[in-house]
């Protein structure tokens, strides 16, 4: 049996979306809402998947250190970066594409959650990012199942 927990962590941040075309090509912020679900086979010898105060000093402190009151640009977006890089003092990330919601999202579940929570027997199987209060993205790891026919067909006998 899987057992799925989640912990919200808001944070404030800036970005634009590089060649967007739209208002969202100026620097711009959001208070933003992270959703981190996490599952596991097994709870521990309290009854949890794992201690909520874990999960929060984890992705709190990733996003604090990282996201939280800095601007989030587009390596690709030489511009933006040079504008960023002008103010003192600044703070900024680069993600490898546009900073979109979906983009974030899919960000910490593939790159960040894995190392976060590389020492723990919990998985994080969703990341929903939450740009206003009416919208949101989210990435969602596949099922091993769907993965598997997906890859490879002809091993679980589909043709």
């Amino acid at each position: 049996m899987n057992l799925e927990i989640m912990r919200r962590i808001k944070f404030c941040a800036g970005h634009r979306l590089h060649q967007h075309g739209g208002k969202c090509e100026f620097f711009h912020g959001h208070n933003y809402v992270a959703d981190f679900f996490v599952t596991s086979n097994d709870v521990d010898s309290v009854g949890r998947v794992i201690d909520f105060a874990e999960l929060k000093s984890r992705f709190e402190g990733w996003l604090d250190e990282h996201w939280d009151h800095g601007f989030i640009l587009n390596q690709a977006d030489e511009n933006g970066l040079s504008a960023i890089k002008m103010v003192e003092p600044c703070k900024y990330y680069q993600l490898p594409y546009n900073p979109t919601a979906e983009n974030m999202a899919r960000y910490l579940l593939e790159v960040v959650c894995p190392k976060l929570l590389g020492d723990t027997d919990v998985t994080a199987t969703c990341v929903r990012i939450w740009e206003t209060e009416a919208s949101f993205a989210e990435a969602r790891l596949q099922s091993a199942t769907s993965l598997v026919a997906a890859v490879a067909p002809e091993a679980v006998g589909v043709r």
